[in-house]
């Protein structure tokens, strides 16, 4: 028998990791495995920054969550790879905001 939804949130790429992790490896289905390795070689912040991430640039730059967790999941380098996920929306956004973004990712990047 399927099973209903309680409910939906966005998750980012770090949060779905956390969660599976929580879980453990051993009580996975295949498909969760699947998604475990992904998330595990494409995480590119700590859950606990995606979250704070998503949060800042929905409130502090008005962005829609939607946006924000895609931009969290890939983590733009450039004010051109951040005008890609803005794009969609036709938002037009003054490149001082763009750059103020990049700076704000930035604090939260994983230094290599």
């Amino acid at each position: 028998m399927p099973r209903k939804a309680l409910k939906e949130e966005l998750l980012t790429v770090p949060e779905v990791k956390r969660i599976l992790e929580e879980i453990g490896e051993e009580n996975l289905d295949q498909f969760q495995r699947r998604a475990l390795d992904y998330a595990s070689k494409f995480a590119k912040v700590e859950p606990t920054s995606a979250k704070k991430l998503v949060k800042g640039l929905v409130g502090r730059f008005e962005l829609e969550e939607e946006e924000a967790v895609q931009i969290v999941n890939c983590l733009p380098e450039s004010i051109e790879e951040i005008r890609v996920f803005l794009a969609a929306g036709r938002k037009i956004v003054e490149t001082k905001k763009l750059k103020e973004i990049l700076t704000f990712l930035n604090e939260y990047r994983r230094k290599e």
